[in-house]
C-alpha cells in the first residue's frame, strides 16, 4: 500500500479531477528526475515533498502549496541538550549526502560533526542506536519517521524549524487550467477537514503540529 501525507493529498486531488484511486498509476519520482518526468510527459503531476523554487519554476509549473514545512532536527526522546541549530556545536549530526539540509547546517554550524549517509532511514537507525545525536531534514519527514510503529516513543522533533519549504504539486509548465483545478481541490481538502485528518493520521503520533502558515492558501496560477 502507498501511505503518507503526500499520498493522501494526491488521492484527493486525483479524485476531484476525475480519476478514482484504483485508476491512479503511481510512479517513483526521485528528486533529480522530477523535472524530466514532467517535461517528457511521463507523469501528469508530482506530489512528493516537492518544494516550490524559482529555479524549478523555469522548467515546470506548480499548483499549491498544500503544506508549509521547515528544516528541523530529530533527536532521541530523552535528549534535552539539543534545542535547535545553535546547540549542535560538537554534536554528531546525520543527513543525506548532497542534500540541501546538510549544506544548510554546514553553513550555520561550522562546529558540527556532520555525518552524511545514503538515506534518511540509515540516519534514523544510527540515531536510535546512539551512533549519531541528531538527524536533520524537513520536519514533515522527521515526524513521519517518529510516528512509525517501531520508533514510537523513542524519537522527537525538536520543533524549531530554520527554513521554509513550500510543498507544491509539480505539473507541466504553462498548464494553468490544470493548476487552477488542483488549487481548487486543495482548497476543498482544507475546508472540508480532510487536510487536518491527513496531517493527524500521518504525523500526529510524533506529537507534530504544523508550523506557521498552515494550512496554506494556494498561490495564483501563472
Amino acid at each position: 500500500d502507498y501511505t503518507g501525507l503526500d499520498v493522501d493529498v494526491a488521492r484527493y486531488i486525483a479524485d476531484k479531477l476525475g480519476t478514482p484511486e484504483d485508476e491512479i498509476e503511481w510512479v517513483q519520482a526521485p528528486s533529480a528526475q522530477r523535472e524530466t518526468l514532467l517535461e517528457t510527459g511521463q507523469v501528469d503531476m508530482i506530489v512528493a515533498t516537492y518544494s516550490i523554487t524559482d529555479s524549478r519554476k523555469e522548467k515546470v509549473g506548480f499548483a499549491g502549496p498544500y503544506f508549509i514545512a521547515g528544516q528541523d532536527l530529530l533527536v532521541r526522546s530523552d535528549d534535552d541538550s539539543i534545542t535547535g541549530p545553535d546547540s549542535l556545536d560538537g554534536k554528531r549530526l546525520c543527513s543525506v549526502t548532497g542534500s540541501t539540509s546538510a549544506q544548510t547546517v554546514k553553513e550555520q554550524v561550522p562546529g558540527v560533526n556532520l555525518q552524511e549517509f545514503g538515506t534518511y532511514s540509515e540516519c534514523v537507525s544510527a540515531l536510535v542506536s546512539n551512533a549519531v545525536d541528531a538527524l536533520t531534514t524537513d520536519d514533515t519527514i522527521l515526524a513521519g519517521y517518529a510516528s512509525q510503529d517501531q520508533y514510537q516513543g523513542q524519537l522527537k522533533v525538536v520543533g524549531e524549524p530554520f527554513s521554509e519549504e513550500r510543498y507544491g504539486v509539480g505539473i507541466a509548465k504553462g498548464d494553468t487550467e490544470m493548476c487552477e483545478q488542483i488549487n481548487e481541490a486543495i482548497r476543498e481538502m482544507i475546508s472540508d477537514g480532510t487536510w487536518d485528518t491527513a496531517v493527524e493520521e500521518n504525523l500526529g503520533a510524533a506529537g507534530f503540529t504544523p508550523g506557521e502558515g498552515n494550512p496554506p492558501e494556494p498561490e495564483a496560477c501563472a
